[in-house]
């Protein structure tokens, strides 16, 4: 069976070209895409996709990149889709990525140059124990890397160039979507499932090399915000209700020891603000709220609006608005019903040589929304580690292996046809 093999580096010289490249997503944009930016990276990628005979492939005002591999079998084979995101999270800053490749690790820390106090060590990144003599990438200290999602795009890239080069591989056809805005909760929002015509999907953004997911937390987001009462501070008191503290109060009731990100694993829900801002006259933040059955999703909101009501009982003379609006759901309901899909992926993840690890996410993809849309669409690993912040990284080796399932899973849904 013909492997494919990384002999020019092609793979590493995707990456580091699209990780320098700024996407950056804003949730505070109105726009579509929410950062213009993003679709320079979606230009590139359909310049190089045209330049491997792919003569549909196309970037739409939203700054979607839609792609076709035609069939080259006689069989009746399901459209496949495989898809990853092109924005990188604002949580970090993606200007001017400086990727550095560590050849052979041999365990050792991995000081990145640009901010000595960045380090890497075996101890605190638990999956570099399984890299030893690998090739790691990682940015220089000031950015986040952006192999969530850019190892994706890659490794989807470095397939569909191996595919339209050794046609004697059967597949039938597939398709290969580029999205963005997803790091914000925003990346299907505008994706034309009938254009793309696909029967199943894949992302390719999963973390552990290995590891395929059918389940993800369900998920809302809440806006907070209180109307306090002005008053000259000089002439105060009895009048003064400053939205600041107000929140401050909310805030600090929230539990600590249970329904926060610092005190839960597993498939355990969270409340959690991620953002703040105000005036002592008014005041907001922004919530997620996480878990991954639905009915607890609905407790843990009711439970925010709890402690609201609580606090306010103290401050008479302010308001508050809170609403709550659904993000995406667990797409483990829709994947149950598909139950092929997750065996075929299992299989590919195999058949690159890999132990398979199902998993859940502590997170969401546009799989997620996707599968709720009716594309039923499971996770695969794309090897990115430590994602939003400054200690990210991606190993080579283990994203050449999931080049190979991708390669494999074009096979086995033709095998199986």
């Amino acid at each position: 069976m013909l492997k494919y093999q990384n002999t020019a580096k092609s793979l590493q010289n995707r990456f580091a070209a699209y990780v320098k490249i700024d996407t950056q997503s804003d949730a505070s944009s109105v726009t579509v895409p929410s950062t213009a930016k993003q679709k320079n990276l979606g230009s590139l990628l359909v310049t190089e996709l045209k330049a491997m005979g792919i003569a549909d492939a196309h970037l739409d005002e939203y700054g979607y990149v839609y792609a076709t591999i035609p069939s080259n079998t006689i069989k009746d084979v399901p459209v496949i889709c495989f898809c990853s995101h092109m924005d990188t999270s604002p949580d970090c800053s993606g200007f001017e990525v400086k990727p550095i490749i560590h050849t052979n690790y041999q365990g050792q820390d991995l000081i990145l140059p640009d901010d000595p106090s960045v380090v890497l060590r075996m101890s605190e990144h638990r999956d570099l124990k399984d890299q030893i003599g690998n090739d790691i990438i990682t940015a220089s200290g000031t950015t986040l890397l952006g192999a969530d999602n850019k190892a994706g795009v890659a490794e989807i890239m470095e397939a569909a160039a191996f595919l339209i080069a050794n046609p004697e591989v059967k597949h039938g056809t597939i398709k290969i979507l580029f999205t963005p805005d997803e790091e914000i909760g925003r990346g299907v929002d505008h994706a034309d499932l009938q254009k793309l015509g696909a029967d199943f999907a894949y992302t390719i953004d999963g973390e552990t090399c290995g590891s395929i997911e059918d389940e993800t937390f369900s998920a809302d987001g809440a806006v907070l915000k209180i109307q306090g009462i002005s008053a000259h501070p000089g002439f105060a008191k009895g009048k003064m209700e400053s939205a600041i503290k107000i929140l401050g109060d909310i805030l600090h009731a929230l539990p600590k020891d249970r329904l926060s990100p610092e005190s839960t694993s597993q498939k355990e829900g969270f409340i959690h603000p991620v953002q703040v801002s105000g005036s002592v006259e008014q005041a907001e933040a922004h919530f997620i709220i996480r878990d991954f059955d639905d009915e607890q999703l609905a407790a843990h909101g009711n439970e925010l609006e709890n402690i609201v009501k609580e606090v306010m009982q103290y401050y008479p003379g302010s308001a508050y608005e809170l609403e709550i609006k659904t993000q995406y759901r667990n797409m483990k309901k829709v994947l149950d019903e598909y139950p092929h899909v997750l065996e075929y992926g299992a299989l590919a993840i195999e058949r690159a040589g890999v132990t398979v690890k199902k998993q859940s996410i502590r997170g969401g993809t546009d799989g997620s929304r996707l599968s709720l849309m009716g594309l039923p669409c499971p996770n695969i690993f794309a090897g990115e580690h430590a994602f939003h912040g400054r200690m990210e990284w991606a190993s080579v080796q283990d994203m050449e292996k999931a080049v190979q399932t991708i390669i494999n899973l074009a096979q086995i849904w033709e095998e199986k046809s």
